[in-house]
């Protein structure tokens, strides 16, 4: 939690105490650096992605790094996961052109869902997606290969019909859809992936944190602990739904990406 609910709850701010609700608000994505190095500013959601990321390649090379005939319980939990994104998400939707790309998009898919679940790991207790610039930079990555993939497979002009130009239309509609294919392609896909995973993470965290606090200050000797105690249920009632929200939305994420890029390796119209 921010510093101003703590400060709010050390002061006793409680109902019936004549102190105003502490409503969290932004302050609880803003984060002061706590060290820097090189001139580069390290804070909580940086500091968070990092473990996010060594647990996605620790978790892997333990698993994998001596591989079995016959896996152990590491190894097999492991393929398990790795199966899953493979077969449910890349197979489903690329198909077999896509084996190339499960290695990528498997990274991604646990990448997104660890930093997600930093919200409820205890004195993490923040997503770090819900700071705009790592689903954004992880679009951006999605939106490159989408791009590269695109003019590779169909040359420049090739490449703008697949991304502007819809098959089985009339011609004399074209016109109208044109511009609109080649903006919802070219811009509205990057931008509509990385604020999909962002806000749900923001407002899911907003509210968790906001009946949090609600708990501490309804709480008094009078009628007030029966309404702390309420909040504090449905605090507890969203962490758990937070928890399918963050595997959904790194599902969701994938599988967005695995659409693009079958988009990208389409045969031509």
């Amino acid at each position: 939690m921010g510093a101003d609910v703590q400060l709010a709850s050390e002061a006793g701010c409680h109902l019936f105490s004549g102190c105003g609700f502490p409503a969290p608000g932004l302050n609880e994505f803003q984060f002061k650096p706590i060290f820097s190095i090189g001139g580069v500013d390290f804070n909580k959601p940086m500091l968070l992605s990092m473990v996010a990321a060594l647990l996605v390649v620790g978790f892997f090379w333990t698993a994998f790094a001596k591989p079995k005939l016959v896996p152990g319980k590491m190894q097999l939990v492991g393929e398990i996961a790795y199966d899953f994104v493979k077969r449910s998400i890349v197979l489903e939707t690329i198909g077999k052109k896509g084996e190339k790309y499960v290695p990528m998009l498997v990274s991604m898919f646990f990448f997104v869902w660890f930093m997600n679940i930093m919200s409820i790991i205890p004195f993490a207790q923040f997503p770090v997606t819900a700071a705009i610039a790592f689903p954004a930079g992880l679009a951006a990555i999605v939106w490159i290969t989408y791009m590269t993939l695109t003019f590779k497979k169909h040359g420049f002009v090739g490449g703008l019909k697949n991304l502007c130009w819809p098959s089985g239309i009339p011609g004399w509609v074209m016109f109208i859809l044109v511009p609109i294919e080649f903006f919802s392609n070219i811009f509205v896909r990057p931008f509509t992936l990385a604020v999909r995973a962002f806000a749900n993470m923001f407002a899911g965290h907003l509210l968790i944190v906001m009946f949090s606090v609600a708990s501490w200050y309804l709480l008094s000797p009078s009628i007030g602990a029966l309404y702390g105690s309420v909040s504090f249920v449905v605090a507890v009632g969203l962490t758990a739904f937070e928890l399918l929200v963050q595997f959904l939305q790194a599902y969701i994420f994938v599988m967005l990406a695995s659409s693009y890029i079958a988009g990208a390796l389409e045969e031509a119209h």
